[in-house]
């Protein structure tokens, strides 16, 4: 099946009321993930290793799913392979939110994620997504040490944390900040969209990410 043929059926059977769907392409190699976000640079993709990571929104600024469906025409003409999976909407999220008796902490994501990277990363692109709009600028506020950015129509920020000197704020502040959030009663995810492992810069402020033709 195409990709193009796999995000259709994965369209179709998105949840009634569905406004931002996060997608995962899962390429043979890391060759074929740089070359897929350079193609898919207006949805604004993070790339770790072999998986690209982007968005549909229905709603709001981010890429509309008829343009996620011209982007991803794009990898199939390229001859990219891969396969494309939902990884959840904020339907989805919001429903979870509210069932659980005990959501899962900003901090308890982080150190999960910290627990999945290799003993000697070095720096880390990461995105903090919050549950509703109406968190955002409070949000902004709590994680201004992280430097957040916005990207696309999507309720997150994205920054950067950096191990030992550079760019990006410490992994100690990094975290103090996510405990704000939890602190606050903020519900909301966070996740490494790209790692480097080992850097040493020389003479320079350390590694810069291309995201969407813009330095990150």
């Amino acid at each position: 099946m195409t990709l193009v043929d796999q995000w259709r059926a994965m369209h179709e059977a998105l949840p009634e009321g569905w406004g931002n769907a996060q997608l995962r392409l899962i390429t043979p190699d890391r060759e074929q993930a740089q070359r897929a976000a350079v193609l898919l640079a207006p949805a604004h993709p993070g790339r770790l290793g072999r998986v690209v990571t982007f968005f549909a929104a229905r709603r709001g600024a981010g890429p509309t799913p008829d343009l996620v469906t011209r982007l991803v025409q794009r990898l199939d003409r390229d001859g990219i392979d891969g396969q494309l999976k939902l990884v959840g909407t904020d339907v989805e999220a919001q429903a979870a939110a509210v069932a659980a008796d005990t959501p899962s902490s900003f901090l308890e994501a982080w150190e999960a994620e910290l627990a999945a990277l290799p003993d000697d990363w070095s720096d880390l692109y990461i995105e903090v997504e919050v549950y509703s709009s109406d968190y955002l600028e409070r949000a902004a506020l709590l994680l201004a040490p992280l430097n957040p950015a916005r990207y696309g129509g999507k309720a997150a920020f994205r920054g950067r944390v950096a191990r030992r000197f550079g760019y990006g704020a410490s992994p100690q502040m990094a975290k103090r900040c996510l405990e704000r959030l939890d602190a606050e009663g903020i519900r909301g995810s966070v996740r490494v969209l790209r790692a480097l492992s080992d850097t040493r810069p020389v003479q320079t402020q350390g590694p810069v990410w291309y995201v969407g033709g813009r330095s990150v």
